[in-house]
Parts: structure tokens; sequence; C-alpha cells
């Protein structure tokens, strides 16, 4: 990611609540309207940005994903929002930042290997390294320096939020929620090393792929993907992973700029 490159920042979010605050607190923001979707254009924390909600599914997420590039011109684009627990290890209110994604859904054999995209070649897409790590890196200081203040204490009891993790690694994605263990422990069979399951990340990722583009995607974990899983699903939504994305996306785009800034000066000799 070359901190010196003029960026536009493409953020997806599925649901409004992933991305509540984000809008609000851009600088000089323009809402327009476009395949029944609103892209707000403006700056996040100084980085020129254009935030749009996906909608839930793959279809509307690689819709979305490619609308942001081929009409909107974004260089880059982060997906943030939340995901149900792929491994025992990780806990409600973790995060995880994809190192790749796969597309648990995708079967065509014998014609080609299961998960493989056809023509693609590739099961697992990878995401971009230094978006990733920046990603992980906000995660990481916004866990340090603003979980305290930024959850309520009442929904940290709630939702038994002691000591959240960051998880780099394997997410997975289908047209489906997941809510039967029986169904998580055959994709875990399948996808070694699988640390999250949601509804769009790898559709996204698939779309950057062919299309060329750098991206990151980081979850939050919002259930343990089994029978309880929708038990106050939209509460934790709106109380908590809401907080998590406005957080660490401005700490993302904060970061981002700071690179920027620094690369300039190094190339002005400063």
């Amino acid at each position: 990611m070359n901190s010196g490159k003029n960026i536009r920042l493409g953020i997806i979010s599925a649901l409004h609540e992933e991305q509540e605050g984000l809008v609000e607190g851009m600088q000089g923001p323009a809402t327009l309207i476009h395949g029944m979707r609103n892209y707000a254009s403006g700056q996040v924390a100084g980085i020129d940005a254009v935030c749009v909600l996906s909608r839930i599914g793959k279809v509307a997420a690689a819709m979305t994903a490619t609308t942001l590039v081929e009409k909107y011109g974004v260089t880059h684009i982060l997906f943030t929002g939340v995901a149900g627990a792929g491994d025992a290890g990780v806990k409600v209110g973790d995060i995880v930042v994809a190192e790749s994604l796969v597309q648990y859904d995708m079967d065509a054999s014998p014609l080609f290997p299961r998960f493989e995209v056809p023509l693609t070649g590739l099961s697992h897409f990878q995401s971009d390294l230094q978006m990733s790590q920046r990603a992980a890196s906000a995660a990481l200081e916004f866990l340090d320096k603003d979980f305290e203040t930024a959850i309520d204490d009442v929904e940290r009891a709630e939702f038994g939020l002691e000591r959240p993790r960051v998880h780099r690694g394997l997410i997975a994605s289908g047209d489906q929620f997941i809510s039967k263990r029986a169904h998580l422990a055959q994709l875990n069979g399948s996808l070694p090393g699988l640390l999250a399951v949601e509804m769009e990340g790898a559709a996204v990722a698939q779309v950057c792929f062919e299309l060329g583009i750098p991206f990151a995607v980081i979850r939050t974990i919002s259930d343990n993907a089994n029978e309880e899983a929708a038990t106050d699903f939209m509460r934790f939504v709106k109380s908590v992973a809401s907080r998590y994305a406005f957080h660490i996306v401005t700490r993302f785009c904060a970061e981002l700029k700071s690179g920027r800034v620094q690369a300039s000066r190094e190339s002005a000799g400063v």
C-alpha cells in the first residue's frame, strides 16, 4: 500500500448500524444515490473516502464493490462489519482481520475443486498485506486506548467482553447465516484455520482481485455461529459493533493519513 499514492478509500458495511457515526463524522459529505444505495463521499480523518451500505449477501456486496471502483473511482476498499466465530478460540467481542477469504458455498465439483472460483484458479483470495497490517494496528490501538470508554459497562457485562483480542487469518463467506454447531463443525473440517464466518467478504475479495484493487476486511465477532447466534444480535450490532467500527476505521484512516504525510516529506527530502 503506497502511502504516497492519491488514495480514495471505499468503506463498505452490510448494515446501517455497522457504519453508524462514520458518515455523520465525515468532513464535507455529499450523498449520491445509485443502484438503490446511498454513496456518501467526503473525508474520514483526512482521507478521501466513499461510505456505502452494501446490504446483506455476496451478490449485494459484489455489486457494491464494483460500483465503488467503476463509478466512484475508489483505489482501495475496506469492509467492516460483524461475523460469527469460526473457532473456539475466537470469542464474542474479538476482532478478526482477514489474511485470506474463501466462499464456503462455492462448489462447482467435479468440474473444479471444491471452493475454487471457476476460471480464476483460486479458492482463497489474499487481502492486501499492508492494508491488513494497518487494520490490525488500528484494532489493537482501539482495544488498548478506546475500548473501555467506547463500550458501556452494561454492554460489556451483558456480552462478556472482558479481554477482547485481535486475530488474523481465514474468513469464510456464504449466503447463509450460520446458526448450527454441526454446520460450523463441517466448515472447520473442510477449511483448516477458519476464524470467522460471514456473508460478504469473499465476494468483495473476488471483485478486488479481478479489478486489481487493494482491500482489507475487518470483522467484530458478534456470535458463536451456533443455535444462540441470533440472540440479541441487533443489540450487539447497535451498542457494540458500531462503536468498534467507528473507532477502528477512524484510526485506520488517521494512520493512513499520517503515513501519506510522512511519505510526502520523505519524497521532498524533509
